[in-house]
C-alpha cells in the first residue's frame, strides 16, 4: 500500500513538473528577452549620447542605472504573469509604496532633478574653481544628488545640487584665463600716472602673472579719503588666483612705500568757516571744556 501511494504520489510530482515547465521556460525566455533589449539598447543609446555630446556620468546614470532598474522590473512583472501569478495586486502595492515613498523624498527628489540638470546643462565640471554663495573651491566629485568641492583650506564640503540650481554660480575655469582685481587707495595729494607707473614695475616681479593680457591699472572711484584704483592681472592657471591676489597686494603695498605714494587711511576733516561769540560763551560754562581751558591757562603761565 505504501508503495502504491509512493507511486502515485511520485506520479503526480511528474505531472505537475510537466505542466508546469512551460510556464517556467516562457518567464526565463522573457528575462532573456529583456536581457537582451537592454543590451541592444544600452548600445544604441550610448553611441547616440556621445554623438550628442551628454555627459559621460548622466550616461551612466542613465543607462546603467536608470534604463536597467526600468527593464528589470518590467521583466519581473512579465515573468510573474508567465508563471501564472497575479500581479495586478502586486503593482498595486508598487503604487501605494512609490507615492509614500515619493512624499517622504521630496528632497532627495529635488536633489536628484537638480542632478539632471546639472549633467545636462554642463555649467561646471571636475576641476573647475566655482563660487556658490560664500563657497570658493574646486569640484572634486559630481554626483546625481550632491557636488562636492574641496575649499583653498583643503576642506571638502558636500553641496546639495537644489541648493547649487537656486544660487548664484560663478565658474571661474569656463574661459581658461582670468583676470584678478586688486582693489587699492592713494592720497588725493600723489600724482596718479607715477602711481600706476610704480604698480606697474612692481608686477613684473609677480610669479604667476601673465604677460599678454598685460596688467593695468585703472581709477575706479573718487572715494572719501582717496582715489580708489584697481591693479588688474591676468593669470592662466585657477588654482593660483587667490595666492596671485595676496602677491600683488603685498608688491604693491611695498611699491608705494618705496616710493613714498601715501596709502591713506579712512578720515574726516571738519571745516568750521564761523562760530559766533555766544556759542563759544556757552562751551565755556560746560565743566568739561570750562576745565580743560583753565588748565591751558595754568600751564600757560
Amino acid at each position: 500500500m505504501q508503495e502504491l501511494l509512493s507511486l502515485e504520489t511520485a506520479e503526480q510530482l511528474r505531472s505537475m513538473v510537466v505542466a508546469f515547465s512551460p510556464r517556467v521556460f516562457a518567464a526565463l525566455f522573457v528575462l532573456f528577452v529583456f536581457w537582451v533589449v537592454f543590451r541592444v539598447v544600452r548600445r544604441l543609446l550610448t553611441t547616440v549620447f556621445r554623438r550628442v555630446g551628454i555627459d559621460k556620468n548622466l550616461t551612466h546614470l542613465l543607462l546603467d542605472n536608470v534604463l536597467r532598474v526600468a527593464l528589470a522590473i518590467i521583466a519581473l512583472i512579465m515573468a510573474a504573469s508567465q508563471l501564472g501569478l497575479n500581479v495586478a495586486a502586486a503593482l498595486a502595492g508598487l503604487g501605494v509604496a512609490g507615492i509614500a515613498v515619493g512624499l517622504a523624498a521630496q528632497d532627495s527628489i529635488a536633489n536628484m532633478i537638480a542632478g539632471f540638470l546639472i549633467f545636462w546643462d554642463k555649467p561646471f565640471s571636475v576641476g573647475d574653481f566655482l563660487t556658490i554663495g560664500e563657497l570658493y573651491g574646486e569640484v572634486r566629485v559630481i554626483t546625481i544628488r550632491t557636488t562636492r568641492l574641496r575649499t583653498v583650506e583643503n576642506k571638502y564640503v558636500v553641496i546639495p545640487n537644489r541648493q547649487i540650481m537656486d544660487s548664484v554660480l560663478v565658474n571661474h575655469s569656463m574661459y581658461g584665463e582670468t583676470r584678478v582685481n586688486v582693489p587699492l587707495g592713494i592720497a588725493y595729494k600723489e600724482h596718479i600716472p607715477k602711481a600706476r607707473e610704480v604698480l606697474l614695475e612692481a608686477l613684473q616681479s609677480v610669479e604667476g602673472i601673465l604677460t599678454s593680457p598685460a596688467p593695468d591699472v585703472v581709477v575706479e572711484g573718487l572715494g572719501g579719503s582717496s582715489v580708489n584704483l584697481s591693479v588688474r592681472v591676468w593669470i592662466d592657471e585657477m588654482s593660483m588666483e587667490r595666492l596671485t591676489f595676496n602677491r600683488t597686494l603685498e608688491a604693491c603695498k611695498l611699491a608705494l612705500d618705496g616710493a613714498g605714494i601715501q596709502i591713506p587711511y579712512p578720515h574726516l576733516q571738519l571745516f568750521v568757516e564761523k562760530v559766533e561769540d555766544r556759542v563759544w560763551d556757552k562751551l565755556g560754562r560746560l565743566p568739561a571744556v570750562a576745565g580743560s581751558s583753565r588748565g591751558r591757562a595754568a600751564k600757560q603761565r
